[in-house]
């Protein structure tokens, strides 16, 4: 069992395979295993050397038996004493037998099995012994119990003797064979010699423990020291090896003495011809002669100058026009006289390591993807621009950029395309920086300048304007023409904040009220910001309790034929009307809800809330759900539709479900397979938004939309006799027409428009001119009041 009921893992703890350092009494006697140490290894050296003393023992008991014997011949039935020594060698020859066993203990670990075998083993031996002062000293007189009390008393100070290893059999052994004979004199009256037995007992099981201790201690350091001359004989043979490690010498007038091959390998040159040359002239290349030494050559010559030891010491040598890195290492050393004569060391060629490591370090604060200062410099950098604004009582500032519509060329075109065009535009930031001014990317689509000192606060105007007006420029990349404008926030230190954890916040902020107007422009940083955060905050919450306090409701705007202008479907639209905030827009709710994965239970919620609603309308009239790529990505959503249409009894052709086209770029695969599967069980799916930002027409092809959508922003240049919106709009239709898809054209608010699409050909028209989003009851009247009459009779 282990020496405590819990174990605490302890990471400075040895390995599995270490020996112990620690020898607890009750571990060595056998009583648990600490969980420090290999102890199982331990008792194989433990019980190594029973294998060794097993004849001895052998001759030790039949000697002993013998002398019994003897001694009680003629008083104790030949019967008895002819038993006894058969018990005896049986258990004896049984023992002996499993002793050999464990010859090879000291090459592996002992089970717990074995030590408690061998235990038992030593309980039977002990048990037997204690047969004589108990059964035959009866039938002597007290000269004859002096005799077999010698006899026993040398035979447990001779196992003691053999089982120094383990005291668990000493202990055993001398406890249940000496009270055997304390238990004989006390019982013919004998109390000194009862008394001198149990001491000789104690002193000898006590001894016994303690021999066993110092056996397994010295045991450990032998293994200790056996490890440590095989690693130090890998390490020697590893250095003699190896390729880039060599023994270097120099006299007292630090001239090389005693070249080796392998020195005189890195240095390029034959022992012969490097022999008793200066050191530093030897690694100083052509510094040698100008006198312009790196700093780390004179490092050098100041240790070799004060004769003191150096360790690990970097120095850049100049060998053959090109620079390497050395690590030295040397002592002084002196002749019996106490003369000094020279150093000698080792030194190997580390210029690859530190090329990683000068490698490593650029990447722990460069961006790879632009080369700009990643977060951490531009932290750095921001932290010595404020320490700098302290010192000299100026001030500093720091600017956050952020891409706007960068996320919907990302989604759209894909992330190689988006990772191009941040290269762009980091090289756009780069032209308009001057001296004292670090532009580094955050991450993502957002980037950061540090002004080291803005005591012209105009400055950070001047180049806001000058960001946003260069970001905003077009880029050419892989034929597409992409434009993005910019948002920028600022904050001036120490002004808006002494720390820089409080600048960046702060700076944050105003980026966020900048996005929040629109984009496009530049804010810097008010007290009140906080307040707007602080109010974001609080909208969050209270949409996390929205669906519970049923604030949610659902707005129907319905989906005409274009020549009969009959009712087809409803699109439902989603509103809250909170109870801390009132009405809130979906422009605003909306994005919150997917920032914060709140969109999917939400989602659920607007599905079978329209589902339902549906089943109160004719067979033929469908009804439409906007489903957000949050949703969509989730991968139960296609159980929650299924559960929607079963629990309200909706047959799934009624259903349609639209997506934009920017769910595919972020994981087309799982978007399209649940689609897919939604088309399988009936459900439409509709392309919504069609023909805004870059879209492709790899999505139609991949799959069998029911309905593209085409965007107001095309219905209204249409009307207006736009050439480039009117052919978009005759391409789509003709396109869809070929792959037998509907069209809807949105956004359709006056006849001229109306009339515009019809003679384009589109099959279906929503929009203000057939009706604005309208409550279930007025949704509803639209069919008449006969219907919902049946439906409430019914």
């Amino acid at each position: 069992m282990p020496c405590n009921s819990t174990i605490v893992t302890n990471p400075n703890a040895p390995e599995p395979d270490a020996l112990p350092v620690k020898l607890p009494i009750l571990a060595v006697v056998g009583l648990c295993d600490p969980a420090e140490g290999d102890w199982g290894r331990l008792r194989g050296l433990q019980y190594s050397s029973l294998a060794k003393l097993t004849f001895a023992r052998l001759v030790a008991h039949a000697m002993a038996a013998l002398l019994v014997l003897q001694t009680y011949a003629g008083d104790v039935h030949v019967a008895f004493l002819v038993g006894w020594m058969a018990l005896l060698v049986g258990v004896l020859i049984s023992g002996a037998r499993f002793d050999r066993t464990l010859i090879d203990a000291d090459r592996r670990r002992v089970s717990r099995q074995e030590m408690h075998r061998q235990t038992i083993s030593s309980l039977f031996v002990a048990l037997i012994w204690a047969i004589p002062m108990l059964v035959f000293s009866p039938f002597g007189d007290q000269s004859q119990r002096m005799t077999l009390w010698t006899v026993l008393a040398m035979l447990m100070t001779g196992m003691a003797v053999t089982f120094a290893a383990m005291p668990m059999a000493t202990v055993m052994f001398g406890g249940i064979v000496g009270l055997s004979g304390v238990a004989a004199f006390l019982f013919w009256g004998e109390y000194i010699a009862a008394a001198v037995a149990v001491a000789f007992v104690l002193i000898v099981s006590i001894g016994g423990i303690e021999a066993a201790r110092t056996f397994l201690g010295a045991r450990v350091a032998e293994a200790g020291m056996a490890e440590k001359a095989e690693v130090v004989s890998l390490l020697l043979r590893e250095f003699e090896e190896g390729d880039a490690d060599w023994l270097w010498q120099v006299d007292a007038t630090r001239r090389v003495r005693s070249v080796s091959p392998r020195f005189a390998f890195a240095l390029g040159q034959d022992p012969e011809d490097v022999d008793g040359k200066p050191l530093i002239q030897l690694i100083a290349g052509p510094a040698w002669d100008s006198g312009h030494f790196h700093s780390s050559l004179h490092d050098l010559a100041e240790r070799l100058k004060r004769r003191e030891s150096f360790s690990n010491l970097l120095v850049r040598v100049s060998l053959h026009g090109g620079h390497r890195w050395w690590e030295l290492s040397a002592s002084p050393k002196f002749d019996e006289n106490g003369t000094f004569v020279g150093f000698r060391g080792v030194g190997s060629d580390v210029t690859e390591q530190r090329e990683s490591a000068e490698k490593i370090a650029y990447l722990a604060r460069y961006d790879t993807l632009t080369g700009l200062p990643n977060r951490l410099m531009l932290t750095e950098s921001l932290g010595a621009a404020m320490g700098y604004a302290e010192k000299w009582r100026t001030r500093c500032a720091l600017m956050m950029i952020d891409l706007d519509r960068f996320k919907a060329i990302n989604d759209t075109l894909g992330h190689l395309v988006g990772d191009q065009l941040l290269a762009l535009v980091s090289e756009r930031l780069k032209l308009i920086m001057r001296e004292g001014e670090v532009c580094g990317r955050l991450g993502g689509d957002e980037f950061a300048i540090v002004i080291r000192d803005a005591a012209d606060v105009e400055r950070v105007t001047e180049l806001a304007a000058g960001i946003i007006s260069t970001l905003s420029q077009p880029y050419e990349i892989d034929h597409h023409m992409l434009y993005v404008g910019a948002s920028v926030g600022s904050a001036i230190g120490p002004r808006d904040g002494s720390t820089v954890e409080t600048l960046l916040r702060n700076a944050d902020l105003a980026l966020y009220r900048a996005k929040d107007e629109g984009g496009g422009r530049h804010c810097v940083y008010e007290p009140s910001l906080h307040a707007h955060a602080e109010e974001r905050r609080k909208l969050e919450f209270s949409l996390r309790h929205a669906l519970e306090r049923n604030e949610f409701s659902l707005m129907y705007q319905p989906v005409v034929n274009a020549t009969t202008e009959e009712v087809l479907s409803f699109e439902a639209l989603i509103r809250w009307n909170s109870t801390e905030h009132g009405f809130v827009s979906p422009a605003k709710f909306i994005p919150l809800a997917e920032d914060t994965r709140l969109i999917v239970p939400i989602g659920e919620w607007v599905l079978r809330t329209a589902c339902l609603e549906a089943m109160n309308w004719p067979e033929h009239v469908k009804i439409a759900v906007n489903v957000s790529g949050e949703q969509l990505l989730d991968p139960y959503f296609a159980e929650t539709v299924v559960g929607a249409l079963a629990s309200t009894g909706l047959a799934p052709n009624r259903l349609e479900i639209e997506v934009t086209e920017s769910i595919f770029v972020r994981d087309g695969t799982t978007a399209q397979m649940t689609l897919e599967n939604l088309m399988g069980i009936g459900c439409g799916v509709a392309l919504d938004d069609f023909g805004t930002g870059y879209s492709s027409l790899g999505y139609l092809r991949k799959m069998r939309f029911s309905t593209i959508k085409v965007d107001r922003s095309f219905v209204q240049g249409a009307a207006k006799d736009n050439p480039e919106s009117l052919a978009i709009i005759r391409a789509v239709v003709a396109m869809a027409d070929a792959l037998e898809m509907s069209t809807t054209a949105e956004g359709v608010e006056t006849e001229a428009e109306l009339e515009c699409i019809r003679r384009l050909g589109c099959k279906k028209i929503q929009g203000y001119y057939f009706g604005r989003p309208m409550n279930r009851t007025d949704a509803l009247a639209l069919f008449g009041q006969t219907r919902f009459r049946e439906r409430a009779a019914g």
